[in-house]
């Protein structure tokens, strides 16, 4: 098992995860992304294995990097903008969370949570 924190822009997260994948030698379907989504509401987390990546930029970065879009996602739910203007929504993904900081921790921390009880799922699945 190996965490990568990858010092790109998330929009090319896929330069650095897709070569530390081959250099790892990990099967695409132990990959695990944490990653925020503006199609869930705030709060909100879900898990799921592929999928499609909604004009998530950095999520079309990794589908390239990694060769494929059937990795596992951890979504973290920031909600949606008013509009769906591309300069709007990139503004509200860049900018500072509106919602009280105790909502933005417990969002982190349910999200973080989520993540290890899928780790551990897939490491049982191994042994």
């Amino acid at each position: 098992m190996a965490i990568l924190l990858p010092q790109t822009q998330m929009n090319a997260s896929g330069d650095s995860v897709g070569p530390a994948r081959g250099s790892l030698k990990a099967p695409l379907d132990r990959v695990v992304v944490l990653h925020d989504e503006i199609d869930l509401p705030f709060g909100e987390v879900q898990v799921r294995l592929g999928g499609g990546l909604a004009g998530h930029n950095g999520l079309k970065s990794l589908r390239q990097g990694l060769g494929d879009a059937d990795f596992w996602r951890v979504r973290a739910g920031v909600g949606r903008p008013p509009s769906s203007e591309p300069e709007i929504v990139a503004s509200y993904v860049l900018s500072r969370f509106r919602e009280p900081r105790e909502e933005v921790a417990a969002l982190v921390e349910r999200a973080a949570d989520e993540t290890e009880r899928l780790v551990e799922r897939l490491g049982s699945e191994d042994g």
